[in-house]
């Protein structure tokens, strides 16, 4: 175990914020995080890190960084589904990719969702209709406490809509070690949600595949979302608010053009990237942070912001989204103030 002192995050947060912790420490191994805490060094203020593409950094880290890169993926095949288990730090597209490798489908409408297994399901991914609870069948996380190793259901998990125990009474209490999907031999597709079968005609496919719908996917984030390889962002910032179906009724008298779906309990989800394209906002630039020009969910940074520049711009959206429509917008991205 070497814990580094005075480390830049520049590499570590796909914002591209340059900012620096007091300390970091890489975990690699479940042995590692135990020593972590026979050492004391949990006693500071910690913070767990996996691919570093649902965070904004507003200002340096005293504390602890603890970067998961506990990595390996199993294939175990049962009568009638398979469990994959992936290391809590495998990049979650290239545990997509392994199961479209097999011809195994479940996953691959989640197809280049960035980050890390450990980080699917604190923050329940979802894309294109299908989420990760959908699939799930257990992790193994480790008490920061206790030191102990603990595996939690579904149930334990308690899922929602971007949300899980991890982000709520359990937040910062485990270190996730890894995550087992459950995932059927029959093929079940979902191609009605967002632009999925008009790209499938663009493509024209005639038999569908895990790996076929993957590309569509991919085809469709690539033409909308940044690379933040290429573009810091940490893709969508804030989440698709559900509102109550007499709300909704009274926005669309004045906005008859509104997006929105229709959930099974009356309430209506309302995409949070037309409101906010709908404000306004959709490619407005301030000197090197802004909105994305090509999808308003998107906020960026195009080179030596700061974190603090992109937290205020993200307050502006959310007082004008709430004075305008009457909606509360939450973010998706987890602030560090």
């Amino acid at each position: 175990m070497q814990v580094q002192k005075n480390v830049s995050l520049l590499n570590y947060n796909t914002f591209g914020v340059e900012v620096y912790s007091h300390n970091f420490v890489e975990v690699n191994e479940v042995h590692t995080v135990k020593n972590l805490i026979e050492s004391g060094y949990l006693d500071q203020n910690y913070l767990i890190l996996g691919g570093g593409s649902n965070v904004l950094f507003t200002k340096d880290f005293d504390g602890l960084i603890i970067r998961n890169t506990i990595t390996g993926i199993e294939l175990i095949e049962k009568n009638s589904h398979y469990l994959v288990k992936a290391g809590a730090g495998v990049v979650w597209h290239k545990l997509v990719e392994f199961c479209i490798a097999q011809d195994i489908s479940g996953i691959e409408n989640l197809s280049l969702i960035p980050g890390s297994c450990g980080a699917a399901p604190i923050q329940n991914i979802g894309a294109y209709g299908v989420e990760l609870k959908d699939v799930f069948n257990e992790l193994e996380a480790i008490d920061l406490e206790t030191g102990m190793t603990k595996t939690f259901t579904k149930d334990d998990c308690d899922f929602g809509y971007r949300n899980s125990v991890f982000k709520n009474e359990l937040k910062g209490q485990y270190l996730i070690i890894s995550l087992t999907l459950q995932l059927k031999k029959k093929f079940e597709f979902n191609t009605s949600y967002g632009a999925i079968e008009n790209e499938l005609q663009n493509l024209g496919v005639e038999k569908l595949s895990p790996k076929i719908i993957s590309q569509a996917v991919c085809n469709i984030r690539r033409s909308k979302l940044p690379d933040p390889e290429e573009l810091g962002n940490a893709g969508s910032f804030f989440k698709n608010p559900i509102i109550s179906n007499d709300h909704f009724l009274e926005l669309q008298k004045s906005n008859p053009d509104i997006k929105y779906y229709t959930l099974e309990d009356g309430q209506v989800k309302v995409p949070a990237g037309w409101l906010i394209e709908k404000s306004g906002w959709k490619g407005q630039r301030f000197g090197n942070y802004g909105v994305h020009k090509n999808q308003a969910l998107v906020l960026v940074n195009y080179g030596g912001a700061q974190g603090q520049e992109i937290y205020d711009l993200s307050e502006r959206i959310l007082k004008d989204i709430k004075s305008k429509f009457d909606i509360a917008l939450e973010r998706e991205v987890n602030i560090i103030l």
